[in-house]
């Protein structure tokens, strides 16, 4: 069978493809995220951010702030569609860029649940580590975050203590956030040193800022001044309002989507009149308020909804994005757990996300879980196949295969299906495809033990590649003077 004619009009797709909305629909939350900022505004808890917008052309009224279109466009044209992130040693390792997909983990959980005792405890600055290694292990998960906030450490300093402590457990890329500019300055100087400086980390960025305003439409000064900052140094930053339709933002999801894409427009603005083409990624976590328990909920159908329909408004204005997947409100390992994870994993793959994290987060992101990372590793690798499609094309429909075989025949001898089974299919590490007997044979074991075993095994036997000594006392020298700083101002 031969196709060498060309087809009027014809389609071919090259993955799957999956739309909440139309390119006018964007357009019409993107004019009224438009609208907003300039008639309605937003307040900024930054003097010296008020003062950069307000010599962008930005109407300034004490801290009250409207954003003319004209400025905001602007904006929009300088920002970069395209961000590149190596890993730690300086390797191009994710390309946000197209329909490029990549997961991780999520920040700052306010509790850890331990993968060896089962005990859901306060986090460790040890946990970042943990978190780090198991990342760097696991093939689908591309970056790491901190999966959460260390206790044990000076609290003003656990964004820094845990920066370093990823920094040294991975070299996949790393994105973190920040209390404050000084601890952003921190860890940019520690990933100056070990990317061999300024000038290196802004050719090759390993890790990316984070940082979140105060929806609706408030940015406060440790948010605002963040995007400030990262611009200022050329370090990508994420900036990302998180947002409960019905609570912060309407409870209509397409007014939910306008102030979330007012806020991101915010902290679009101020970076980009800092440094116009620095890298800015646009999102966030946006999901409905349960009304029976006043949660924001990580598994309800409306945070895959609101994300993808993001993601469309993202790519529409040419920003990367950054969504939510992978993630449950169930408080242990079970069905609930499964089902909310997988599935938020498969939309959040398909809408194209340039990022999507939080693929630790369990209890509507009270809890971060290193088993719930395990277990993502999985689900994600089925998204990908799925992502993947289906290749069409004389070859991949093997007629001709097919008449040799004839009917009544079968296709396991054939080279066809020596040269294509591992490609097309996808085998899986935790989920159980065996017999009956033989499933009893090896244990019975549920999914649940499986996971937790390959979770520990992982943190007993995985090698990091070490950074040399000059450098890890160089970042031991920048932590210290941080922790001089900090005990000055108490």
């Amino acid at each position: 069978m031969k196709s060498n004619y060309v087809k009027a009009n014809y389609d071919v797709n090259q993955t799957i493809n999956f739309r909440v909305l139309s390119d006018h629909q964007c357009e019409e939350i993107y004019l009224a995220a438009l609208e907003v900022l300039e008639y309605t505004g937003a307040v900024i808890h930054s003097e010296r951010t008020l003062e950069i917008l307000k010599k962008g052309g930005c109407w300034v009224d004490g801290n009250h702030v409207k954003f003319p279109t004209k400025v905001v466009e602007a904006a929009v044209r300088t920002a970069p569609s395209r961000i590149a992130i190596s890993d730690r040693n300086g390797k191009r390792a994710m390309f946000l860029e197209s329909q490029n997909v990549y997961f991780g983990p999520g920040p700052s959980n306010t509790y850890m649940l331990d993968p060896e005792t089962g005990e859901r405890r306060r986090p460790r600055v040890a946990d970042a580590a943990r978190v780090a290694k198991l990342c760097d292990a696991l093939p689908n998960i591309d970056y790491v975050m901190d999966s959460g906030t260390p206790m044990d450490v000076t609290p003003t300093l656990a964004d820094v203590h845990s920066f370093n402590q990823m920094v040294r457990n991975t070299t996949k890329p790393i994105i973190h956030w920040g209390f404050d500019e000084d601890q952003y300055n921190d860890i940019i100087d520690m990933a100056e040193v070990i990317a061999g400086g300024p000038e290196e980390l802004s050719k090759n960025p390993f890790f990316i800022l984070y940082s979140e305003p105060s929806p609706p439409l408030r940015h406060s000064h440790e948010a605002i001044d963040k995007a400030v900052a990262a611009a200022k140094r050329d370090i990508p930053v994420i900036y990302v309002p998180v947002n409960f339709a019905g609570g912060t933002v309407p409870a209509t999801m397409a007014g939910a989507l306008v102030c979330s894409v007012a806020d991101s427009l915010v902290g679009l603005v101020a970076n980009q009149l800092v440094r116009p083409g620095s890298g800015f990624i646009m999102g966030g976590v946006i999901t409905a308020m349960d009304m029976s328990s006043t949660i924001c909920s990580y598994g309800a159908p409306e945070l895959s909804l609101l994300s993808a329909a993001l993601t469309n408004v993202a790519r529409y204005i040419g920003i990367p994005m950054f969504s939510t997947g992978g993630c449950t409100d169930a408080k242990m390992i079970d069905a609930q757990w499964a089902a909310e994870a997988a599935f938020s994993n498969l939309l959040a793959g398909l809408s194209g996300a340039s990022l999507v994290h939080d693929c630790n987060y369990m209890e509507y992101g009270n809890t971060g879980s290193m088993d719930l990372l395990t277990i993502n590793d999985e689900i994600i690798g089925m998204v990908r196949r799925i992502m993947k499609g289906i290749k069409v094309d004389d070859y991949q429909m093997a007629v001709d295969i097919i008449d040799k075989v004839g009917p009544g025949g079968h296709f396991l001898g054939e080279q066809h299906t020596m040269e294509n089974f591992r490609k097309e299919f996808w085998q899986p590490k935790l989920m159980n495809r065996l017999r009956y007997d033989e499933w009893k044979a090896s244990g019975a074991k549920t999914m649940a033990q499986r996971v937790n075993e390959r979770t520990r095994e992982i943190l007993a036997n995985h090698e990091v590649e070490p950074l040399p000594k000059s450098v890890t006392d160089k970042l031991d020298a920048i932590i210290e003077k941080a922790e001089q700083r900090e005990a000055s101002k108490r």
